[in-house]
């Protein structure tokens, strides 16, 4: 996980409609940058359902989510409208941002080592700057602890 108080990494990948989002961009607003193992997956879909529930209230606090995988462009647009997601899905498929903020690790599964996202929240500030960082958190709860946070 990235230090709080570093400059945020930079990114420049396309979205679930393939438009291509960098991290300046959003200079001036908070930013809620989640990365998560899988669309359509259970703990992934709850996440994005509970970011996409309280998204007006984001907003309201002038905060942005965006939500970063390595699922392709194509299943971020079918993740994005079988759930009425309101918020940008980041496709990235090179796994550049994923490693540039130190979430692509070694996991265990069943006994399986392999490798792959483990889920993490950063909360990137106006400047973007790291503020906070979170790491293996928990699907169901991250986004009303995100929310609190703002």
């Amino acid at each position: 996980m990235l230090e709080i108080g570093t400059k945020a990494p930079a990114f420049e990948l396309p979205d679930q409609n393939g438009e291509i989002h960098t991290l300046e961009e959003y200079k001036g607003k908070k930013v809620v940058l989640y990365f998560y193992p899988k669309d359509n997956t259970a703990g992934c879909t709850k996440q994005a359902c509970g970011f996409g529930d309280l998204y007006p209230h984001f907003q309201e606090k002038g905060a942005v989510v965006i939500g970063i995988s390595k699922d392709s462009v194509a299943s971020h647009k079918k993740f994005e409208e079988k759930y009425g997601l309101p918020f940008t899905l980041l496709s990235d498929t090179e796994l550049s941002a994923i490693q540039a903020y130190d979430v692509w690790k070694e996991k265990n599964m069943y006994g399986k080592k392999t490798m792959g996202v483990v889920r993490t929240t950063y909360l990137i500030d106006e400047e973007g700057v790291i503020e906070k960082a979170f790491g293996k958190v928990k699907a169901v709860d991250n986004p009303k602890q995100m929310l609190d946070l703002l």
